[in-house]
């Protein structure tokens, strides 16, 4: 879900939206008149046909307005350039644009709610605890103006937090979209109850998958990354609740220095002990958030812990789990490793330097995150295949 402020965008004196609109976005100005209150006329050339009865009109900041332009008609910022058909966006009575969905986007996540029950020190979405079950309101009224996804994030915060809130919404995701994959980000935590894991196969969603964070065999560590006594216990319970109702689940380790060490270890236990889980993804740091407060404590470089993530994807390998390796630019894994590198950051918010300009690998590697600044690996260079054809991905 992206958001700009409502100073990135001007509405207009006949703006008179009183509450928050979800819209689909459509530059058809004879889009089909009865669903025009649910769409937002982006008027790339301008409104000058004096479209009528949308929800909004979307006129970009390069583009010039009639003297008297249609009902709800704002100004937006270049930022939101990348508005396309099919798009899915809210509008609050102030102009402010979040996007809910993007149809050419390969990946969309939604964020259900800002609570969580845990602290983790390298959250990307540092908790907040306010009433916010506004979020799942809007994406109900969203879900039925998607026109097919091959896959949804659901992510928090805690999503298990909202209850049965949270069980309506992937009902409403296996209702409006049965062939988009779910991908659920939790801790895992609440799951400890056998009771909310039978709840989620009940609802037999065709393709989900809840991604669950494991961060070392030794309790004591794990509870520190996630600052919550007995969260160790709770999630492997979790773990075992989960699997024992059929649910498909990924263990997700996020590197650090407070996890990079154990990597092997971890990696045995997950081998011998949770064999039965889906997948494994060894991840990453994205230096937003928590952390890029705890930066100085938490960044590792990715060459210093090159030898346990082998050692770690080795084990996985030969035990049969199947493993990925997220977040990491391809010239800063070892050889051994890179078929496991998928791309996993979001194409909203991947980058590449301009050295990566010149490696032959480009196209397959993950890239670095936007959101993390200039906070990233100091040995990225190119990769230069002279002739040896590769796969880079799993």
């Amino acid at each position: 879900m992206l958001t700009l402020n409502v100073g990135d965008n001007r509405p207009l004196d006949n703006w008179s939206m009183t509450q928050a609109a979800v819209l689909v976005v459509t530059t058809n100005p004879n889009y089909v008149s009865a669903r025009r209150l649910s769409a937002a006329y982006l008027a790339t050339n301008g409104p000058e046909h004096g479209p009528v009865g949308f929800g909004a009109v979307l006129v970009p900041d390069s583009v010039a307005c009639p003297e008297a332009p249609p009902v709800n008609t704002l100004k937006i910022s270049a930022k939101l350039d990348y508005l396309r058909d099919g798009d899915v966006i809210r509008i609050s009575p102030e102009g402010r644009v979040s996007v809910l969905f993007r149809h050419n986007a390969t990946f969309n996540a939604f964020l259900l709610t800002e609570r969580c029950n845990s602290f983790c020190v390298m959250c990307s979405q540092p908790p907040r605890d306010l009433d916010d079950a506004y979020r799942v309101d809007d994406l109900l009224r969203a879900i039925p103006m998607i026109d097919g996804a091959r896959e949804i994030c659901l992510s928090g915060g805690e999503p298990t937090l909202l209850g049965d809130r949270f069980f309506v919404l992937v009902n409403a995701l296996k209702a409006y979209l049965p062939n988009t994959s779910v991908h659920v980000l939790s801790n895992g935590r609440l799951f400890k109850s056998l009771d909310l894991a039978y709840r989620l196969a009940g609802c037999r969603h065709p393709d989900l998958m809840v991604g669950v964070p494991l961060y070392s065999d030794i309790s004591s560590i794990h509870d520190f990354v996630v600052q919550a006594d007995g969260a160790y216990d709770e999630t492997i319970q979790g773990i075992l609740n989960l699997k024992r109702c059929s649910v498909r689940v990924e263990l997700r380790v996020v590197i650090h220095k407070h996890t990079y060490e154990r990597l092997p270890q971890l990696a045995r236990f997950i081998s011998r002990n949770l064999q039965f889980v889906d997948q494994v993804a060894l991840m990453g740091l994205e230096a937003t958030g928590f952390a890029k407060t705890n930066f100085d404590d938490l960044w590792v470089e990715p060459v210093d812990y090159s030898s346990q993530l082998m050692e770690a994807v080795t084990e996985f390998n030969r035990s049969a789990v199947r493993v990925k390796v997220y977040n990491h630019q391809l010239c800063t894994l070892h050889p051994s490793v890179r078929p496991f590198a998928v791309q996993s950051i979001s194409d909203w918010k991947r980058e590449y330097l301009d050295v990566c300009s010149q490696c032959d690998v480009r196209g397959q590697c993950g890239g670095l995150f936007g959101t993390s600044g200039d906070r990233h690996s100091a040995f990225i260079e190119p990769i230069r295949l002279q002739g040896v054809t590769a796969t880079m991905s799993a």
